[in-house]
């Protein structure tokens, strides 16, 4: 089993993102504090904050390691591996390092951070945020979204057992869930229809008890409601939030 005893402390909010790693612990059951960050009000960027996250980003975490030393971590796919390397001796939820499915885990962990987060990030921009309607930038990006969604679709055709890779789900499947939840806040529709192997993944992870409760850390988690609602619903949720993104993008470009 994994280690009881730690000193971790999650920051984070109710993102795509901030949720990927208090599922992850979990699922682990490892103990760790909480600390709510508000990025509407421009927590992230308070002097303290930058101490641990010099980037001004959540999710961040602080722990210490096995001497005492402490560490302050950051972007979520390095504090995912390192949870798993730390805390995941007994592989619940990770392969041993060296073998075939701990690299393959890597390059999936990889895609996701660098493809399905920043591309579907931007479909919910342009969107939901845009102070205008861009159509090149929503179709460019909601189509890309899409073609993520159809190679992951196409991947887990191909495992017998529902997962990314082998027979048990991994920080790759962990990191990749927030984002395919919120496939109505980013316009992508039919998406039951479309992508039929990834919604039975997205469903199989739900049923799991560490997801469940981790995906409602610091707060409520709401997209699986959200992709529910109509077109005209949806602008309505994102008005509130549209102004604080337009502000933070205004005084980032003053700096």
């Amino acid at each position: 089993m994994a280690s009881q005893n730690s000193d971790i402390h999650l920051y984070t909010a109710q993102t795509p993102n901030g949720i990927k790693v208090s599922i992850l612990l979990e699922e682990l059951g490892v103990p760790y504090k909480v600390t709510a960050i508000d990025i509407s009000k421009d927590v992230q960027k308070e002097p303290w904050f930058l101490e641990i996250n010099p980037n001004g980003r959540i999710p961040a975490l602080t722990d210490k390691l096995e001497d005492g030393t402490p560490i302050s971590l950051f972007e979520s796919g390095a504090i995912m591996q390192y949870l798993v390397e730390r805390y995941d001796k007994d592989h619940k939820v990770s392969y041993p390092q060296g073998s075939k499915e701990y690299y393959l885990t890597q390059s999936w962990l990889f895609w996701q951070m660098g493809g399905l987060g920043p591309m579907q990030g931007q479909a919910n921009h342009f969107t939901r945020y845009a102070p205008e309607k861009i159509e090149y930038g929503i179709n460019r990006y909601q189509n890309e979204t899409r073609r993520l969604y159809r190679v992951m679709d196409a991947q887990l055709a191909k495992n017998e057992k529902g997962y990314l890779v082998g027979g048990r789900p991994t920080i790759a499947d962990f990191s990749c869930w927030g984002w395919v939840a919120a496939h109505g806040w980013c316009g992508i529709k039919n998406f039951e229809a479309q992508f039929p192997h990834l919604n039975a993944w997205l469903n199989r992870l739900l049923e799991r008890p560490g997801l469940e409760k981790g995906r409602h850390v610091p707060s409520k988690h709401t997209a699986l409601e959200l992709n529910k609602l109509s077109e005209e619903e949806l602008e309505a949720k994102a008005a509130s939030s549209k102004a604080w993104v337009q502000k933070g993008m205004a005084e980032d470009a003053k700096k």
